[in-house]
């Protein structure tokens, strides 16, 4: 009769542990990340009343007669099912949607993460504006002329220079592609400046020098008389100011030479090859660079008081190629410099983060770089992790060890810039749950009166 009392008693009690962690999810279903906790309950150990028997020739086997002495919590999972994604617009919000966690750091320490509800403190660092908690990743560096994010190397902070300036770039490079017309009427010697214009196609596009000044590059083409396949082009930085800027070109070289080059084009219309004033030809393959410079206004001489000159490339395209190079065709000349690298002085106005994580800053010239990477972690068993309170995790003995890398890597998942994950709590689950949870408590409640019961019912009999 008093083993009842005590599996009532057991019933009683986890089951009101199994309230406690459904209160604990209802309170936290709108909270950015959290993750369901479940409760698993098993038997306790059995009283064995009499033991199993085998079977014999006469008879046949018996089972074992075993009464049972309650139920006990078999675990408290974490329950790391996908939660729904909420838009936001904003920039430093981060969804993860697939495995893994957000590093934050806390010293030395390391907390691990699903709620992305990031921002910049007052120096640019991406931390947990809850806690101060500092986000963890890696900062590209500039190798080679490009920012490249090493992701083999340790984490570190990640810090985003808002306002921090972007210093002006000298072009180094313009690239050409523009259509010259077949049909181009060639200027003849003493023609009218109606058909100069006529037989003339323009090409312009803006340049910079060292300081962040605009400068204006026109590229003029006119037919050569007798030769059908041929273009003479003229080269100016500034026209109005040309006497002063003296626009230089040659293959290899600017010294000494004029501003004008031939383009020559096969029957099919596609480049063959440039002469340049000095009589120099390109390569019969491989794509064309013209070398050009010109005088920089309001710059200080160099050590033998010649004026300060800008070098940049020209390129052409590549030859017997059509794409992305300038070509001749009987249809209408079309203007296309389609690129050139440099840019005045500009200050990072805003950042995005991409579905890798890589964050790149936008700059007010009209520039964008990459600044960093966001890091991700993933655990043999996430489900071994230890809660530390403020939507953090730890690693614990059953976890296993961090990996730590880009998203996207070795089952990491993507992630989503203005954009938060949800509480994976289903109310009506736990509204459910909770029906079960009670009634359970109330039967044990029950099996306790039923006992206390027929215990006074015996108690009854000496009277």
């Amino acid at each position: 009769m008093m083993r009842s009392l005590y599996s009532g008693v057991s019933g009683m009690q986890n089951h009101q542990t199994r309230m406690d962690v459904i209160g604990n999810n209802v309170a936290n279903v709108n909270t950015t990340g959290f993750k369901k906790g479940r409760v698993d309950f098993q038997d306790m150990i059995s009283q064995q009343v009499s033991g199993a028997a085998a079977p014999t020739t006469e008879v046949g086997g018996v089972n074992p007669k075993e009464v049972g002495l309650g139920v006990q919590v078999a675990a408290i999972n974490t329950i790391f099912t996908q939660g729904n994604l909420q838009t936001t617009g904003v920039s430093t919000d981060i969804a993860i949607q697939g495995n893994g966690f957000f590093v934050l750091k806390n010293g030395e320490e390391s907390f691990y993460t699903r709620a992305g509800a990031f921002s910049v403190d007052k120096e640019g660092t991406l931390v947990n504006p809850a806690n101060g908690m500092r986000v963890q990743g890696w900062m590209a560096r500039e190798l080679n002329g490009e920012m490249v994010v090493q992701t083999a190397a340790t984490p570190t902070d990640l810090v985003i220079p808002l306002g921090s300036k972007d210093p002006a770039k000298a072009t180094e490079n313009v690239k050409f592609a523009c259509n010259l017309n077949k049909n181009t009427p060639e200027i003849l010697e003493g023609a009218s400046p109606a058909d100069i214009a006529k037989g003339t196609w323009n090409t312009e596009f803006k340049i910079y020098d060292s300081f962040g000044n605009e400068h204006l590059l026109s590229v003029a083409f006119q037919r050569v008389v007798g030769n059908p396949n041929q273009w003479r082009a003229t080269v100016n930085v500034d026209p109005e100011n040309a006497d002063f800027t003296q626009a230089r070109v040659g293959l290899g070289t600017t010294d000494g030479v004029e501003n004008t080059f031939l383009v020559n084009f096969d029957n099919h219309g596609t480049l063959q090859s440039v002469t340049d004033s000095a009589g120099n030809v390109t390569n019969p393959e491989g794509e064309i660079f013209l070398q050009a410079s010109f005088t920089v206004p309001d710059a200080n001489p160099d050590e033998d008081g010649n004026p300060m000159r800008q070098t940049f490339n020209i390129s052409l395209g590549t030859i017997g190629s059509q794409k992305n190079t300038v070509t001749q065709s009987a249809s209408q000349s079309s203007t296309k410099a389609w690129f050139q690298d440099g840019y005045t002085m500009g200050y990072l106005d805003n950042f995005k983060v991409n579905s890798s994580g890589i964050i790149t800053g936008v700059y007010s010239n009209g520039t964008s770089r990459t600044i960093g990477q966001i890091a991700m972690a993933t655990f043999t068993n996430q489900g071994g992790l230890e809660k530390a309170g403020e939507n953090t995790y730890v690693e614990s003995n059953n976890s296993g060890i961090a990996n730590i890398g880009e998203s996207g890597i070795a089952g990491k998942g993507k992630l989503l810039a203005g954009a938060l994950e949800m509480s994976n709590v289903d109310l009506t689950e736990q509204f459910t749950d909770m029906i079960t949870t009670q009634r359970g408590f109330q039967s044990n409640a029950k099996t306790i009166q039923t006992s206390d019961t027929m215990l006074e019912t015996v108690l009854s009999l000496k009277r």
